[in-house]
């Protein structure tokens, strides 16, 4: 690899990272009249696993078009479960920024999931392909 594809995967990596914290502090959104209107009486909107589910698996393709090798490829990925897992339940000042329902598998699901398909996607490719 150059120095121009380890630099573009430190940024993918960085990018990874960051998303996955503006997602967990995104994560107890709802319509409940301090961000969101309270026009639906407090409904979740789980808006950082849409972000989750289209910006991880794009990440992950990207780093994939760099290098075949698994851990450049996967690297996006494991940077976004670490800081998920990390951040999520030892967050700024020790507090747990995972909440206790249904949103925090579906963002651990939207973002991984789609991920590790794309991730096998690349490894199928770069495995059958022509040497």
């Amino acid at each position: 690899m150059t120095v121009r594809n380890w630099l573009t995967l430190a940024v993918l990596v960085v990018d990874a990272a960051v998303l996955a914290v503006v997602e967990l502090l995104f994560l107890p959104l709802r319509f409940d009249g301090y961000v969101l209107p309270n026009a639906l009486g407090g409904v979740p909107v789980p808006l950082s696993a849409l972000v989750a589910a289209l910006t991880t698996p794009w990440l992950v393709s990207v780093a994939g078009r760099l290098s075949p090798k698994l851990l450049v490829a996967a690297a996006p990925l494991l940077a976004w479960i670490v800081v998920v897992a990390i951040f999520g339940m030892f967050g700024p000042g020790g507090d747990m920024v995972l909440i206790s329902d249904w949103r925090s598998l579906l963002l651990f699901a939207c973002g991984a999931l789609p991920s590790a398909i794309v991730l096998g996607r690349v490894l199928a490719t770069t495995l059958t392909a022509p040497q």
